[in-house]
């Protein structure tokens, strides 16, 4: 191998271990394992994660631009505290973008496959929301979910928008991937997974039927659905911390 092959790489591999250490250190930030205020330094998360310093410092100076960590005026990274408002804003924009995409995808037209892999996703999420299914298996719930949602935003044909709502979902509660449950197992859980359901429903026939605005519309009602769940567990008592939020997969 010359020597660019070889710098080639290197690159990639360090480019794969700040990614691993970024996805990871958000995992434990995003799951309570590390709790707001605590100090997190490079040299513990290089044993915690199994990685070199470099990428460490990498994945922190990453997660300090999506307002996870903050820097510590004597050294190192601290949890940030999460804020209801930046979250509750955070969904709204991750919406706003989500219908943006719907509609860029029904008035372009999206591929048939594309069509057909969304319809899919949402058979699976039929089967996991049957009432003969319960207790919902919300690990297959989410992942079907997310698979929908990069679905909608492939349709759109566009790197730009893709990029800006990746961004606009790294904040705790404002993937699509998370759920907020007061009560995983509770009839009201069932009930919001099953309104969900038909919001996905009725985006996919809009981007089919090509009615822009009645896909963007739905999209943000959508997202909409899962600020209004936040506003209401909080409403309850309960502390952002303390919330069970699942987000097993997608982004």
């Amino acid at each position: 191998m010359d020597l660019p092959a070889r710098s080639a790489a290197k690159g990639e591999r360090a480019a794969s271990q700040t990614l691993r250490a970024q996805l990871m250190l958000r995992s434990l930030i995003i799951g309570g394992k590390l709790r707001p205020g605590e100090r997190v330094s490079e040299l513990q998360m290089v044993d915690r994660l199994g990685v070199s310093r470099t990428p460490v410092r990498a994945a922190l100076i990453h997660l300090e631009h999506e307002n996870l960590v903050e820097a510590l005026p004597t050294g190192g990274y601290a949890v940030k505290e999460l804020a209801e408002p930046e979250i509750l804003v955070s969904i709204e924009i991750r919406g706003t973008l989500e219908g943006l995409a719907a509609r860029m995808a029904a008035e372009r037209g999206a591929a048939p496959q594309l069509i057909a892999a969304a319809r899919e996703a949402l058979d699976l999420i039929d089967a996991v929301v049957e009432p003969v299914a319960r207790p919902v298996n919300l690990e297959h719930y989410v992942n079907y979910n997310a698979r929908f949602h990069d679905l909608i935003v492939e349709m759109a044909g566009s790197d730009t928008l893709a990029r800006q709502i990746e961004r606009a979902s790294v904040l705790p509660f404002a993937s699509p991937s998370a759920l907020v449950l007061l009560e995983p197992d509770s009839v009201e859980t069932y009930q919001a997974l099953l309104m969900s359901q038909l919001q996905h429903r009725t985006v996919l026939a809009a981007v089919e039927l090509r009615q822009g605005t009645r896909a963007e519309a739905m999209m943000r009602e959508h997202a909409r659905t899962a600020h209004s769940n936040l506003q209401r567990a909080l409403a309850a008592g309960r502390k952002l911390a303390e919330l069970a939020v699942v987000e097993l997969g997608g982004r």
